[in-house]
């Protein structure tokens, strides 16, 4: 039988319900319930955000956050890796400034400016 955990943001009565086959352990449930009450928190804020731009801005922000957790879990490395580059290329960043600031932090910590470079770039 499938059970349920909801958790609601007192500040505006957002409501959001997990159901599912929760693990036994008591520590799962714990983590369960922090992080839904954690999202149910993250949604409530960005729905208060009356700026129509800046809601959607981060709806985007959050959607891509949680992509990455999701494949950082997943350890699906390739794929945390153009979430990187992408939110990055959002910001302005372009490959070339990733490929020169990996380059500096090499030569400063002693690598020569020889290490891998980030994916999809050169050396």
């Amino acid at each position: 039988m499938a059970e349920q955990y909801v958790a609601t943001d007192k500040r505006t009565g957002l409501e959001v319900a997990v159901t599912g086959e929760f693990p036994p352990h008591p520590d799962d449930r714990v983590r369960i319930a922090r992080t839904t009450t954690l999202f149910t928190r993250l949604m409530s804020t960005i729905l208060a955000t009356e700026n129509e731009s800046q809601r959607r801005e981060r709806f985007f922000a959050i959607e891509t956050q949680l992509e990455m957790a999701d494949a950082l879990i997943r350890e699906d490395m390739e794929e945390v890796q153009r979430l990187m580059q992408n939110t990055m290329e959002r910001m302005g960043i372009s490959r070339e400034q990733l490929d020169d600031l990996t380059r500096r932090i090499m030569e400063q910590f002693g690598g020569g400016g020889e290490g891998p470079s980030l994916p999809g770039g050169e050396n």
